[in-house]
């Protein structure tokens, strides 16, 4: 008697891993990073805030696009044009500080007062007044920031300081579907990065991203488990060249034209955000493989 599952309706491989150590500056692509119940580790631990507590990024100030994290000998080096760089010790941490998310009042930690006068001294002469003096906010690990319930299915999920969801997967066949019609209305073709994806898939049609029930990735001690669960609607950010910090309309313009997403009324999305099912401390790797099955509504 064959006693072997039912072949997945989607098998796909992963072709890029990132992660975003301060919320809205530059990722850091990785051929590996470790999986937490919040997300992959270390993605958006920390935040840049105004005066008040708030949040800011690349909608107010397109030039934390410039901010290029790395890990180095356990610290997180950020550098930053005209900047000397910046480290700081990835346990880190000074007194208390209260943050907004959102709508998400969040307990955290102060980086102290060199971090606030580099980002102060690179973000604050562009910047509009109330966002001239600014400080970095580190998770505070032992917080549970939950996710929406209301899209979680009333599952238990937590995130650190991203919008709302732990994960956000894309796939390179929708880049190259955008990228197509960029092509074809004139435009110069952009990069993933303009997306701030952490999961991207090869191996995929256009968007299959939108359609499938929880993944199951292939690791090495056994599998872990990440469901989409709301697409990701799209603010302005995608329109800023990460390379240059200027922004154009031509991609907001060009998913307007296709990706207005009924389960959001409306809004453009692209890519899908994500809970962790299963899987907390194994490590994602490129090149593992990736099984779903079609969700139906």
């Amino acid at each position: 008697m064959n006693t072997a599952p039912p072949a997945a309706d989607v098998q796909a491989t992963i072709e890029q891993l990132w992660v975003y150590p301060v919320k809205s500056c530059a990722g850091i692509q990785l051929p590996e990073a470790e999986l937490t119940d919040t997300g992959l580790l270390y993605d958006r631990a920390w935040m840049v805030v105004d005066s008040e507590g708030g949040f800011v990024s690349q909608r107010e100030l397109p030039r934390m696009a410039l901010i290029q994290p790395s890990f180095k000998m356990g610290q997180l080096m950020l550098r930053a044009p005209g900047m000397l760089s910046l480290h700081l010790a990835l346990d880190a941490a000074e007194g208390p500080l209260q943050v907004r998310v959102w709508d998400d009042a969040v307990d955290a930690y102060d980086m102290g007062d060199v971090a606030a006068q580099w980002f102060s001294d690179f973000l604050g002469p562009d910047a509009p007044a109330n966002l001239k003096r600014l400080r970095l906010a580190r998770f505070d690990p032992d917080i549970k920031r939950p996710c929406d319930p209301a899209w979680t299915g009333g599952r238990d999920a937590t995130t650190q300081f991203a919008d709302g969801f732990g994960l956000l997967v894309t796939s390179s066949a929708s880049l190259a579907d955008l990228n197509a019609r960029l092509v074809a209305a004139g435009h110069e073709p952009v990069d993933m990065r303009r997306f701030r994806p952490n999961i991207v898939l090869s191996g995929i049609e256009a968007h299959d991203e939108d359609r499938v029930g929880a993944m199951r990735v292939a690791t090495d001690d056994s599998a872990a488990v990440i469901e989409p669960v709301k697409p990701c609607g799209r603010c302005p950010i995608p329109n800023i060249d990460p390379t240059t910090a200027l922004s154009s309309p031509a991609v907001s313009d060009t998913l307007q034209t296709y990706r207005q997403d009924p389960r959001l009324k409306g809004a453009i999305t692209f890519g899908m955000n994500a809970i962790v099912i299963e899987g907390d401390g194994q490590v994602l790797r490129v090149g593992q493989t990736v099984t779903a099955d079609w969700k139906f509504d």
